[in-house]
């Protein structure tokens, strides 16, 4: 296979769930024996050191920590970079590409959920609609990690499926896995719970991730119960408007908690010993949190919308995205520990499935199609 660059200087400072996808691609990559160089922030360089030994590690210069100055070094810095080192493929896995390069590029568009979802006009809606649309147009092929995807690019923005190619994301079994007694403990611990049991959240604050209604629902299910679980919801944003409005019109027994951004050490004690994992998105590209739990050994309950489907199939509980529909599921969930016990059998089941290393042959193919092309 010929030299591929992988532009990961793209990836945002919260590292949260798409990057994610950069680190598990990267590290199976590698250990396919791709042939790579990676172009990276200087604070990541020793990460992916670690990640793709055998690979090129190309830090980029200390300007484009800054999002602007980075997308100009991308247009002129990577292409220069790219024929430094013999690439013959350029691949972008954050949205935005090289349109000069004179090279191949790959093109990852993780959703299109920013021409969908009513995210508004704010500078990054406007930024990952434009991205979009311009590696759709541009690029040799484009990979995404679910077939909803796919048919959403074909139908709102009228891409050609021929040169789309999917790649589902895996998941990491050093990093999620059924938690030990002392994971559990720490993370539990840290969040003040001691024990307390919970219903968990991962993820933004994003509107289409719904958290208002799932607090809603929330509420609804446990207020009369009379030792109510806690509500998690851990985000690396503390505060939301909405969801502060959500939280505000619940009855003083039910608890939220809002721990802000939790570590990769703390993931499996949190996910792994919820009562639930709820996560009631109205549209994903894949939706790492779902299967991150289901790894994790956690009963999960998410949507039939988009991708979601894809990655739980018959190993979750489905409800409609409203607050009624999450209180009755959450209600039946709660009350039913064998229905649990059966999710979190099957969940981590299936996640088995979805692993770096196939995802990894997935982009490979997608890089020779590439260069066939």
């Amino acid at each position: 296979m010929a030299r591929v660059l992988v532009d990961a200087a793209a990836v945002p400072a919260d590292r949260g769930g798409l990057i994610r996808y950069v680190d598990g691609l990267v590290a199976a990559l590698g250990k396919a024996g791709a042939d790579l160089a990676i172009v990276c922030q200087r604070s990541d360089a020793e990460r992916y050191s670690r990640l793709a030994p055998k690979a090129e590690v190309l830090p980029g210069p200390p300007a484009i920590a800054s999002r602007g100055t980075r997308l100009v070094w991308e247009q002129t810095g990577v292409p220069v970079l790219a024929k430094q080192v013999g690439a013959k493929v350029i691949h972008a896995p954050y949205y935005s590409m090289p349109l000069h390069s004179g090279l191949p590029t790959v093109a990852t568009v993780h959703d299109v959920t920013c021409f969908t979802e009513g995210q508004g006009d704010d500078e990054r809606a406007s930024f990952l609609r434009a991205a979009t649309r311009t590696s759709v147009r541009n690029a040799a092929r484009v990979v995404v990690p679910s077939k909803a995807t796919r048919d959403e690019l074909e139908r709102v923005l009228g891409a050609d499926p021929t040169r789309i190619d999917v790649a589902y994301h895996g998941v990491d079994p050093a990093l999620f896995h059924p938690p030990s007694e002392a994971e559990i403990r720490r993370a539990t611990d840290r969040l003040g719970l001691h024990g307390q049991p919970y219903v968990a959240f991962l993820g933004a604050y994003e509107p289409r991730k719904n958290v208002p209604n799932l607090v809603r629902g929330f509420g609804q299910a446990v207020h009369d119960l009379p030792s109510p679980p806690a509500l998690v919801l851990a985000s690396a944003a503390v505060w939301d408007d909405a969801v502060d409005a959500a939280i505000e019109e619940l009855p003083v027994t039910v608890r939220v908690v809002r721990p802000g951004y939790l570590s990769y050490a703390d993931l499996p004690g949190f996910l792994g010993a919820a009562m639930v994992v709820a996560f009631p998105s109205r549209g994903e590209g894949f939706g790492l949190p779902v299967l991150e739990a289901m790894a994790c050994g956690a009963p999960v309950l998410t949507t039939h919308r988009t991708s979601l489907p894809e990655v739980g199939g018959e190993a979750v509980s489905y409800t409609e995205p409203d607050a009624e529909s999450i209180r009755r599921a959450l209600r039946t969930l709660l009350e039913s520990p064998d229905r649990r016990t059966s999710l979190s059998t099957a969940g981590l089941a299936r996640s088995r499935e979805f692993t770096w290393e196939a995802s990894a042959e997935a982009h490979l193919q997608s890089y020779q199609r590439a260069l066939e092309q």
